[in-house]
């Protein structure tokens, strides 16, 4: 049998330019950036704490020490995703990649951890994360509207969006149900690209 190599989800795509400007940092807003977040060694370090405040005083959202991906938002296209998580053991209840914006909710697609797996919103998709680099490509055609979700180059995940709206990446860390007192994600080589 001929062995047959599987297509890279990053295929037929273009990788658009990055660089620091394209990231905002949203983190509590009554600590210091350096207090939760490092970028070291081309890897962004982002932590936070479930007692901590929100991003902007007034708002009722769970802590959060995310990177905004700014000057791609898109409202159609094919777009795409890609980075190398690591994910220490003991943190769970948390968002650690999220495509913000749809009609129906505030997000289209949310990659959280719970107890060592992976799961899109509640539903797991891959286990035994903690403590290893991995690598997510997160495909989202707008028009469909429809999500792919790939990790370590294989398919695990496909799901309907959330209609139509203004959509932007994000990936850090982001509190959700039964969050751990202290919440950590690393990324490295994050690309956006598009169709």
């Amino acid at each position: 049998m001929p062995h047959h190599a599987i297509a890279d989800p990053a295929d037929g795509f273009t990788s658009l330019s990055l660089d620091r400007s394209n990231f905002v940092i949203h983190k509590p807003y009554d600590v210091s950036e350096s207090e939760r977040y490092s970028f070291q060694n081309g890897i962004h370090k982002l932590w936070v704490y479930s007692a901590d405040k929100p991003f902007m005083s007034g708002s009722n959202t769970s802590p959060r020490t995310e990177v905004r991906v700014r000057g791609y938002d898109y409202t159609s296209g094919v777009w795409q995703f890609e980075g190398y998580a690591y994910v220490p053991s003991g943190t769970t209840g948390v968002s650690i990649m999220q495509i913000f914006g749809g009609a129906s909710a505030a997000t289209t697609m949310m990659l959280r951890v719970y107890n060592g797996a992976l799961s899109y919103y509640r539903t797991p998709i891959a286990q035994n994360i903690y403590d290893r680099w991995f690598r997510v490509n997160v495909i989202h055609d707008a028009g469909a509207p429809k999500v792919k979700v790939y990790i370590d180059g294989s398919l695990v995940h496909e799901a309907d969006g959330n209609g139509a709206s203004s959509h932007y990446f994000k990936f850090g860390v982001y509190a959700q149900d039964g969050a751990s007192d202290y919440m950590e994600s690393r990324w490295r080589g994050i690309k956006v690209l598009r169709k």
